[in-house]
Parts: structure tokens; sequence; C-alpha cells
């Protein structure tokens, strides 16, 4: 099975555990300051990018979906109530943002449309052509195996189906490349040791955007893969990109 450079990019590189496991408690740490650290490292931009994203589901309208890295559910509550499908199942595999995201779900009053579960991207227990579409948001990279988890997914969404993936990369304009870089590998490992008390998060998150096969390279692993009508846009001057594609 074919393996990419950001597949082995680890939160910790001196921990004997797999990514995965390094990935969920990494999220376990951060998890009570996550949603913050999000408005605030993003200016608030990542509420329009989720909305930018989803958005390209519209015509599809799903009745049943699947949020993968759901994190703690800011995708999941915004589709059901820009999307409105019947249900939604968000998986995850740290406990600690399920935990806060459940809390947010019951605040919402979307109890009986969401329901979260400790689950694995590479492992998903569904049966196949099960959802409608599938959505990631800034969690594809995490992947320990990118094509075992791409196929999974791909595996449990209907023939029609979609999947729509938000994930970072990396603006290509001077200016902004370089303004991008400083902000990336600097500002933000410090807000994140300051607010979090991880600085290792936030610096494998830059570690792992670099990394990452973005824009027209994702593309053509999703095309390998097997998916139909593939294609990437680009927002915010390319700091944030939405794939999608049909099975």
């Amino acid at each position: 099975m074919r393996t990419f450079n950001h597949d082995i990019v680890v939160p910790n590189k001196n921990s004997p555990l797999s990514k995965k496991d390094q990935v969920a408690e990494m999220f376990d740490s951060i998890a009570g300051k996550y949603d913050f650290l999000n408005r605030l490292l993003s200016v608030g931009i990542d509420v329009s990018w989720r909305k930018k994203a989803l958005s390209h589901l519209k015509s599809v309208q799903p009745l049943m979906m699947l949020d993968v890295a759901t994190g703690t559910a800011d995708v999941a509550i915004l589709a059901s109530k820009v999307l409105q499908p019947d249900k939604i199942i968000g998986i995850d595999i740290s406990e600690g943002m399920l935990e806060i995201g459940r809390k947010k779900i019951t605040k919402s009053g979307l109890s009986k449309k969401i329901e979260l579960r400790k689950g694995d991207s590479e492992l998903l227990e569904f049966s196949d052509n099960y959802f409608d579409a599938v959505t990631i948001s800034f969690g594809v990279r995490n992947f320990q195996n990118l094509t075992k988890g791409l196929e999974e997914i791909k595996r449990v969404l209907k023939p029609g189906g979609k999947i729509v993936i938000l994930e970072f990369s990396k603006p290509t304009k001077p200016v902004i490349k370089n303004i991008y870089a400083f902000y990336m590998k600097v500002i933000t490992p410090a807000l994140g040791k300051l607010f979090s008390k991880n600085k290792n998060a936030y610096a494998y998150l830059d570690e792992s955007i670099k990394l990452f096969p973005e824009g027209h390279y994702f593309v053509e692993i999703l095309d390998t893969l097997g998916y139909s009508n593939t294609y990437c846009k680009q927002l915010s001057l390319g700091i944030c990109s939405i794939y999608c594609g049909t099975k």
C-alpha cells in the first residue's frame, strides 16, 4: 500500500507510540483549548472555510452523513443546520475531543440528529455503500496511512456519494508564502504552547502541512483510488483547500 511523506510525521519523534496513538494523545491533551485556538490562530476565518466546504454538498442533499476526524463536532453541527440531513455520525480517535463535541451537540439541541463515536478512519465500522456524503475537516493529514483511510471512506460511500475534504495548504505567492511560513513556524507553536501548554502539537501542525501532498497531487491520489469528478478549490490565497470526489 502506497505511503506518503506526511504519513510518518508524528507529534513526538521520541515516542514509541504509533502516529495514530500519538495523534489521539495529542488531541486529548489540547481538547479543552482546541476551539479557542482554532478561532485565534485562523482569526476566525476557519468558520467560513467550513461553510464553503459544506456548500459543495448542497447538490447531493445527503440524508446520511459521516464526519471523519470530527473533533469537537464543528462540521457536524454546521452540516446539520446547513444541509439538514436525517443523521450525521461523527468519528474521532480522541475521546477528549468527543467529550467536548457531545456537550456542544447537546447545547445545540441536536442530540437526535448527531451521534459521536470513537472510531478509526482506516477501520470504519460501517457496511459498504452506507453514507450519502463524507466530510473531513483538517483531519486527513493525521491519517496514519492516507491511502487506507481514503479507500475505507470510498467503501462506505454509496454510489454517487461525495467526499468533501477541507485541509490546510501552502500559499505560493512569494510575499504571502513568506509571511505564512513565519506564522506557522514561529507564531503558531508559541501561541499553542502559551494557551494549550503543548508546543509539540502546533509544531507538528506545521511539519505535517509542509509534507502533505496538496493541490493537484492530492487530486491525483483521489483519481488513482477510483474517485470521479475530483477537483480542488483553494481558499484564502492558498492557506486552505477544499478537495472533492464522487464514488
